[in-house]
């Protein structure tokens, strides 16, 4: 007899949840056959719509039987952002949209040159889809996010099989590799989802400050479009702006070599170190509603397997926010300059651009609950400021030249003060015999504090030489400054 999923029973008086006769038909080889899904959306409270319901079998049916090579299931989370990249209005690119994307990054190549010391990158403008960006992006975020993922994937399969009853225990005998890969697939369609509702919010490969794709330089033509909407600006300016700035990161990232592997790097350590909450897991799976399928994914995308972070973490999340930062500065100063004179609307741009960095989207703000990572550059405005302080000080080159090592770059307490910057650099931009000694002196903390007289040195000094300012002048002058002559043609050589 057809099982009835509004009213099912074990042949007596019990009934049975639904959802569990249809787990015990799954592992019992029966399938599908004897549910409508209809009926069963119905018991487990879930919307009667057709396509809705045909996504969510096919969900469980991979999260069921979908092999994966680790504990995240990768394939399932490139599918679910695929599907909700094109979920809303994601029309592919046509040939004037990739002729208007071509010729704006050239063009911000040419506004670029005479702001900044790096030289053209010669790649070639890409117009994307949203589909196309998830696939250009995709295995960045799979190597930021994979500790983080493993982490959870691995304490959801653990906490379920220690939730579950032992009478579903003895049921599932040799499919316990299925139970293992559903803690995967959970975590990669909920990645998935949050990765796709990301592609409908940027507006170029870089949008987030960080080199999703390597060595590419991309403008997503629909989201552009929407960027722009209730500015009451040209769409021209617009593109221009923001190709302006995707350029300007391609430069820097492909002409200083390191700085991809650095900020990439500084994410992956930082996600290392998180630690899941596996209490708040167990308690989770112990409370599980069956009739509420989306009870688990609910409480990925808010983050409740995230404890508060501990010193350390706050030290790494310090370092990460001023690599971030310091980028997204450098970025916003060249962009400013290089469109001040030649946009009208470039200063409405730039605050728009800095306030959109600074508190993130709906979109953002899932991923970061999800993985526990804040991609936002809270201090930009202050690395902004750091940039146009060398620059007046150093010129462009000298300004650029802050990237060519990454011992070069400006700490926290430099965004704090950038006039002391220069000064506590000055020894590290002495000539190339000195340099080892003043990052020393430099990373040491010497320049905290006034340095000491050398020895022997000083009017009366031993060696009868005259005690010198820093520049390097005798402090007297006349008959001292004679006997400081004396004293020095009295001195040894060597």
């Amino acid at each position: 007899m057809t099982s009835n999923p509004l009213n099912p029973s074990n042949g007596d008086d019990t009934p049975k949840d639904p959802l569990t006769e249809m787990l015990q038909n799954l592992m019992g080889g029966k399938g599908m056959e004897n549910f409508d899904p209809a009926e069963l959306a119905k018991a487990a409270g879930l919307p009667n719509d057709p396509n809705l319901l045909a996504q969510m079998f096919s969900q469980v049916q991979a999260m069921m039987s979908a092999p994966s090579e680790g504990p995240v299931n990768w394939q399932l989370a490139h599918d679910n952002a695929r599907r909700v990249a094109a979920s809303g209005s994601d029309p592919s690119v046509t040939s004037q949209q990739s002729r208007e994307v071509d010729e704006a990054l050239r063009l911000a190549e040419l506004w670029l040159d005479p702001v900044t010391d790096l030289p053209a990158t010669g790649l070639i403008g890409r117009a994307w889809s949203r589909a196309e960006w998830v696939e250009a992006t995709l295995g960045t975020w799979k190597r930021l996010t994979e500790p983080v993922a493993n982490s959870i994937a691995n304490a959801l399969s653990s906490a379920m099989t220690e939730q579950m009853p032992e009478e579903m225990k003895s049921m599932m005998g040799g499919a316990s590799s299925m139970l293992q890969n559903m803690g995967g697939a959970i975590f990669g369609m909920q990645l998935g989802q949050a990765i796709g509702a990301l592609s409908a919010d940027v507006v170029s490969s870089t949008d987030i400050g960080v080199p999703l794709a390597d060595l590419e330089m991309a403008l997503l033509p629909a989201n552009v479009a929407a960027f722009g909407e209730g500015l009451s600006l040209a769409e021209n300016d617009i593109r221009l702006f923001l190709a302006v700035r995707e350029a300007a990161h391609a430069r820097l990232f492909v002409q200083v070599p390191w700085l991809r592997g650095h900020l990439l790097g500084a994410i992956e350590a930082y996600a290392r170190g998180i630690h899941i909450d596996t209490s708040r897991i167990e308690e989770l799976a112990r409370d599980l509603d069956p009739s509420n399928p989306e009870g688990i994914q609910e409480a990925l995308s808010q983050g409740v397997f995230m404890p508060q972070r501990t010193p350390a973490q706050d030290q790494a999340l310090e370092k990460l926010e001023t690599a971030l930062a310091l980028v997204e500065g450098w970025v916003d100063e060249l962009t400013a300059a290089a469109t001040e004179n030649l946009l009208p609307s470039a200063g409405a741009l730039r605050e728009t651009v800095r306030r959109r960095r600074a508190t993130g989207g709906p979109a953002e703000h899932a991923f970061a609950s999800l993985v526990g990572l804040e991609l936002r550059p809270r201090r930009l405005r202050d690395a902004a400021t750091l940039w146009a302080t060398l620059k007046e000080e150093r010129g462009i080159e000298g300004r650029d030249a802050i990237w060519h090592h990454p011992d070069l770059l400006p700490t926290a307490e430099d965004l704090d003060d950038p006039k002391g910057f220069s000064g506590r650099r000055k020894l590290a931009e002495a000539s190339d015999s000195e340099v080892d000694d003043a990052l020393q002196k430099l990373l040491s903390g010497g320049f905290d504090s006034p340095p000491e007289a050398e020895e022997g040195s000083g009017a009366g000094g031993q060696d009868g030489t005259a005690k010198k300012d820093d520049g390097g002048r005798p402090d007297d002058e006349g008959s001292e400054g004679q006997e400081g002559q004396e004293g020095q043609e009295g001195q040894p050589k060597g």
